[in-house]
């Protein structure tokens, strides 16, 4: 494994008659190829590859007019010409990929000139259309040629006049427009690989399907539309055919039955009907098929029990969106597979509402898909008894019953979403991935977490939205490889053990159960949180100003409904990567922190999920409840694409900072229910992406900005029971908003119906204080209000000690009180 460094030493000039030399895969960083090389003139094989080689290309590697091999692909270099390679007159095989070509437009000249060459590969040169493209008298030799990951828009009219190509890449360009039909006049082609054409719009050329001696043929990942023809029945020699993530629409036809060399067919993610052909029991040779995410309907064809070859069978999303029906497999109780898959992939089947009794014959199945399968059994005792091992095993969102006491599964299980019980099953050291949420798990997590001295690979662990109960144990010294972590919405208690604090978590999540205590210090030793979720919880003291300094990598910070106190922490300011404060719902007091203005990750509108999901192997495991518009939703894939700020419902005094206007990015933003005073800054008419925005229950004066009329994407808004005045700007987004967006000010113009400046305002809204009739009305129904408040409190007094009733509780007293205020509000429209 070691790799060569330095110099190359200049005496390798006295190998007179080295004929092959070989330094691919090293590490000679920093260095330019030596021009030695050129030198070597009895080489024929040179293969610098993988070396990390940089600068120009030496133009003296021309002089090797024995050299039949050149390979230096994967380095770092360049050229503003290929002249030097038409003194290569041997030459057979030619790599440059990873090459900067950009400036070598001679490169059509040069390459395709030479006599002998049989395969080019030019891919990732940032290769672009030549518009003062010539025809070029081409070699009739070339037979591979590579030019993908370049910046193509159009298919370079030279190849169709290579007629012996046997293999062309053209994958990940920029192509747009139609397939050329001249791929039909080049009859030995064998491999043709189109895939992530980025704007192809076409339907697939009847040309193609001429290409009889074709083996490989991808169109997946571009925008075809159309139907798939049944001349594909034509394309006899096919053994891989990829038309996976396009817009294609119609049946498969049928004459894919005549594919007999087919051993891999994906026509997933498209827009395909019908029913699956019966002709699929005549692909005798057929290893993969792949028809997920279309929207097929009918019955299984039984037929694939003839497919005695299969190893990967996915149906996966095949729901059809008008009717909700889904692909049913129905074969009898005493039916016997004849196939033996290692993988199955079913999700959104409708295999219930029986466990189907078919899999206990599968014996070398290791991965298993049978999500949203409409199975509402009791977990069947032959299954979680199976001799085999699985790798991976997703039973999720179904309706299975009963217990588990163990999963024989060596990587990854998906239970949620179903309606287990019991203890959490014991579970093999090798697990990386453990899914639980949302069933009806209970007991402790001792026996998951402790009963084992050897060290744990697990790495990600959802037990949320279950019935655990009792204290962390505090035995996470041997889950060093844990990285998220969510124990949200159960009924766990006590404080947060001091181990859990050594691990190298990315998320953790302990929402909505009954923890308490301070933030500990030792949460000082978690540099890598992204996600920090504590809400809803009894958690108390101040927000730790060190959360700024060593906790720098946070994007989401959620410390709602708890018991904190104190200011807001100015170190907070410090994390560039925050996205997501949410520190609603505390007692928390003094004033906003001017110096908001400094996280950069709020103050930009280019949002990325990168630094949310980091590694995208972890991608499908994040979520986060956030409260946006008004309510709380679960989010996952684009978690990273949210920013919000909500720090409603406290004791906040002051004036709104100016500098919360350069927080460009903002999609959501509440500072409602605090004790803020002052005007409402005209910068917030900058955040032009805002989405959401609450400044309702405080003590702010004077007019709503008039740049509020440039929140073009507003969908939520209030200002409500505040002390403003003046004309509501007009704008096409805040006269879409009722009346209870603005009630309890001194507002008037559209949306309101009339003017109430002068009735319906509270005395201490209204200017001065001043009384009238209108008020002593106003103060009867206030009265009423705050008698019916307390009289109700007093009744239920006892549910403050039940948290479960107490916050149901007290959001009904805050509709019904919010209900009360409106109607005493709005008596005059």
């Amino acid at each position: 494994r070691s790799k060569l460094r330095g110099k190359i030493n200049p005496s390798l000039l006295e190998l007179k008659h080295l004929s092959s030399l070989d330094l691919s895969s090293n590490n000679f960083s920093s260095i330019h190829i030596p021009k030695i090389f050129g030198l070597l003139e009895s080489l024929t094989y040179l293969n610098l590859s993988y070396a990390q080689f940089q600068g120009a290309i030496p133009h003296n590697l021309g002089n090797l007019s024995k050299l039949q091999y050149l390979d230096l692909g994967g380095n770092d270099l360049k050229s503003k010409s290929l002249q030097w390679v038409s003194g290569l007159s041997s030459l057979q095989y030619l790599d440059l990929s990873g090459a900067d070509l950009s400036n070598a437009t001679d490169w059509v000249q040069v390459t395709f000139k030479l006599p002998p060459l049989l395969e080019l590969h030019l891919s990732g040169c940032r290769l672009e259309d030549d518009p003062s493209f010539i025809s070029v008298n081409s070699t009739k030799s070339l037979v591979v040629l590579d030019l993908s990951w370049n910046r193509f828009s159009s298919v370079p009219k030279s190849i169709f006049s290579l007629h012996g190509l046997v293999s062309i890449d053209l994958s990940e360009n920029s192509l747009e427009g139609p397939i050329p039909d001249y791929f039909g006049n080049i009859s030995f082609l064998e491999v043709l690989d189109f895939t992530n054409w980025n704007h192809l719009n076409s339907s697939i050329p009847n040309s193609l399907y001429s290409l009889n001696r074709l083996q490989f043929l991808s169109l997946s990942g571009n925008q075809l539309q159309g139907t798939i023809s049944s001349a594909i029945g034509n394309l006899s020699s096919a053994t891989y055919l990829d038309l996976s993530e396009n817009q294609l629409n119609g049946q498969i036809p049928l004459s894919i039955g005549q594919l007999s060399s087919l051993e891999f067919f994906d026509v997933s993610e498209n827009q395909l009907n019908g029913q699956i052909p019966l002709s699929i029991g005549e692909l005798s040779s057929l290893e993969l098929f792949d028809v997920s995410e279309n929207q097929l309907n009918g019955t299984f064809p039984l037929s694939i029990g003839e497919l005695s070859s299969l190893k990967y069978l996915d149906f996966g999303l095949t729901t059809l969106a008008a009717s909700q029906n889904r692909l049913r497999f129905e074969p009898n109780s005493s039916w016997i597979p004849p196939f033996q898959c290692e993988r199955i992939e079913l999700g959104h089947w409708h295999l219930g509402p029986k466990f189907p009794q078919w899999l206990k014959f599968q014996k070398k199945l290791s991965y298993l898909d049978i999500s949203y399968a409409g199975i509402s059994d009791v977990m069947l005792t032959w299954f979680l008894n199976l001799p085999t091992q699985f790798e991976y095993l997703n039973l999720s969102s179904n309706q299975l019953t009963g217990e588990i006491s163990y999963l024989n599964v060596s990587n990854f299980v998906d239970l949620s979403s179903n309606r287990f019980i019991g203890p959490l099953p014991r579970v093999l050291p090798t697990l990386l991935f453990l899914i639980l949420s949302n069933n009806s798990f209970s007991g402790s997590l001792f026996e998951l977490l402790c009963n084992s001295s050897s060290r744990k690979r697990m790495e990600v662990l959802y037990i949320d939205k279950n019935l655990i109960s009792g204290d962390i144990p505090d035995c996470w010294s041997h889950r060093q490889d844990l990285k998220i972590l969510n124990l949200g919405s159960n009924k766990l208690t006590g404080e947060i053990p001091p181990s859990l604090w050594r691990l190298n978590l990315t998320m953790l999540n302990l929402r909505n159960n009954t923890m308490f205590g301070e933030l500990p210090s030792t949460l000082q030793n978690s540099p890598y949180l992204i996600m920090l979720d504590l809400s809803e919880n009894h958690f108390s003291g101040s927000v730790p100003a060190w959360i700024g300094d060593k906790l720098s990598n946070l994007v989401i910070l959620s410390l709602r409904s708890n018991n904190f106190d104190g200011h807001i922490p100015h170190k907070i300011c410090d994390l560039q990567f925050l996205q997501n404060l949410d520190l609603a719902h505390n007692n928390i007091s003094g004033v906003i922190p001017k110096c908001f203005n400094n996280l950069s990750a709020m103050a930009t509108t280019n949002k990325t999920d990168k630094k949310v999901y980091g590694d995208s192997f972890y991608r499908f495991s994040w979520s986060a409840l956030l409260v946006l518009k008004g309510r709380e939703d679960e989010y996952g894939s684009t978690l990273g694409l949210l920013t919000s700020m909500d720090l409603s419902a406290n004791s906040l005094t002051g004036e709104i900072p100016k500098e919360i206007g350069s927080l460009v990015g903002l999609l959501s933003l509440n500072f409602s229910g605090n004790l803020l005073t002052g005007n409402i800054p005209d910068s917030i008419g900058n955040m032009e992406l805002m989405e959401s925005l609450d400044f309702s229950m405080n003590r702010l004066n004077g007019e709503i900005p008039p740049s509020f009329s440039n929140l073009n994407f507003l969908n939520h808004f209030n200002v409500s029971y505040n002390n403003l005045r003046g004309q509501i700007p007009t704008s096409t987004q805040l006269q879409s908003f009722d009346n209870l967006s603005y009630v309890g000010n001194h507002l008037w113009g559209p949306p309101l119906t009339k003017n109430c400046a002068s009735k319906g305002i509270p005395t201490d809204v209204a200017n001065n204080g001043s009384s009238s009739e209108g008020s002593k009305v106003n103060s009867l129904y206030v009265s009423i209000a705050l008698g019916f408040v307390m009289g109700f409190w007093g009744v239920v007094a006892p549910l403050f000690f039940i948290r479960s009733w107490s916050i149901a509780y007290y959001r009904k007293l805050d509709h019904i009180y919010g209900k009360l205020y409106v109607f005493w509000a709005t008596m005059c429209m």
